[in-house]
């Protein structure tokens, strides 16, 4: 579905923590298949936003938040020093293909550029199941650079 109204994305503020919860909800049930509990997402959610632990971006179509993404400031030697890291990118599937991920990832550029952060890094969803988000952020000039690890505390 195309859609033809101009996009709008901004900085999301503390008030927006239900529409940021909302979509990072519905991205990590798309990803595990499993119903998140969403209380748990928007207690954490309004917590991160209002200590300013993570800066998150929002995408508009008219007064409808349509997808979001989120970034943690990180420092690393290998780096050269800060930079940073999505750890949430979703847009509603109405309007995927709409130009919205590229609007949001442009809008992030723009936070990077005015927080003199040297990269960006994202972990890609498996693959081969999630190969069309992977092909996505190729197309953006992001690069593999190999697997991601983590270890639950």
């Amino acid at each position: 579905m195309q859609h033809s109204r101009p996009l709008k994305t901004r900085n999301a503020a503390y008030a927006d923590a239900p529409d940021v919860a909302r979509l990072v909800g519905s991205l990590l049930e798309e990803l595990g298949g499993t119903a998140p509990d969403r209380d748990a997402i928007l207690k954490t959610t309004s917590a991160l936003m209002e200590e300013g632990a993570v800066i998150a971006l929002l995408a508009h179509d008219k007064d409808e938040a349509i997808g979001v993404l989120m970034l943690n400031e990180c420092a690393a030697i290998y780096a050269g020093g800060r930079f940073g890291e999505i750890t949430e990118l979703y847009v509603d599937p109405r309007y995927r293909s709409d130009g919205v991920a590229v609007a949001l990832l442009s809008a992030a550029r723009r936070v990077a550029q005015a927080k003199n952060w040297t990269r960006f890094e994202v972990g890609a969803p498996n693959q081969p199941a999630w190969n069309r988000t992977l092909q996505f952020y190729l197309r953006e000039g992001f690069e593999e650079v190999g697997p991601r690890l983590r270890k639950v505390l």
